[in-house]
């Protein structure tokens, strides 16, 4: 399977979420869950796949460009998010998420096959939990259930999208190339402290909902060991 295509199975994923929580939507327990848990599998993702390439590459000016660039990129999303109000600034803000997903995505398949093939598994989980909230949240707004599935999946499509900008990153000198990763490493950091870590605290935790973040974390680095 080639890499651009391993980037539909996130996108599917978005869709399934939606679907679901159409179907029923998710206790804040069972929300949390998923949360605790997409976030520990994508913080291990971030640290076990793309530090490593960061640091082989040995550019530190490359890592602070990258890096710098990753800062000011999520914090002006959030700035944005703050900004915009109402359904049509809530379907921008999860576009954008998810091109930028699609694009971290991308970054991974060019450092390497079992690299991407673990983000992949990361960013499915992450984005699974994203079709399930922005579902409940759309459907405030908007009554049909179909036009609300309608709407996810053209947001869907930005991921693969996203992907196909950064796949290209591997033919690019070595420099730009750990630009990039530290780029990807601040993109996914952030989306596991200010996103999931942030809306998983927000309901009443139980033991075993905090534990599915450790879950997660080892589910990747399992996957690591087994992927060699």
């Amino acid at each position: 399977m080639s890499a651009w295509m391993y980037t539909l199975i996130p996108a599917v994923a978005v869709v399934v979420g939606a679907a679901a929580a159409v179907w029923r939507k998710p206790s804040p327990t069972f929300a949390g869950a998923i949360q605790h848990f997409a976030a520990g599998v994508v913080f291990a993702a971030a640290a076990g796949e793309l530090l490593p390439d960061i640091k082989h590459r040995q550019s530190a000016w490359a890592v602070i460009l990258g890096g710098a660039a990753g800062i000011v990129l999520m914090l002006l999303i959030k700035r944005l998010g703050e900004m915009t109000k109402g359904t049509s600034g809530l379907i921008v803000m999860v576009a954008v998420d998810i091109f930028i997903d699609g694009l971290v995505l991308g970054i991974g398949f060019a450092a390497g096959a079992k690299q991407g093939f673990l983000l992949t598994v990361a960013l499915t989980t992450e984005v699974l939990f994203l079709g399930l909230s922005l579902t409940g949240e759309l459907s405030e707004s908007i009554r049909k259930p179909a036009n609300v599935l309608a709407v996810v999946g053209g947001i869907a499509i930005l991921l693969p999208l996203g992907a196909s900008v950064g796949i290209p990153v591997s033919h690019l000198p070595n420099f730009w190339i750990a630009a990039f990763f530290s780029f990807g490493l601040v993109a996914l950091l952030y989306l596991v402290t200010e996103e999931l870590l942030v809306e998983a605290h927000s309901a009443p935790e139980k033991p075993w909902v905090t534990s599915l973040f450790f879950v997660g974390f080892l589910l990747i680095l399992l996957l690591d060991e087994l992927a060699g």
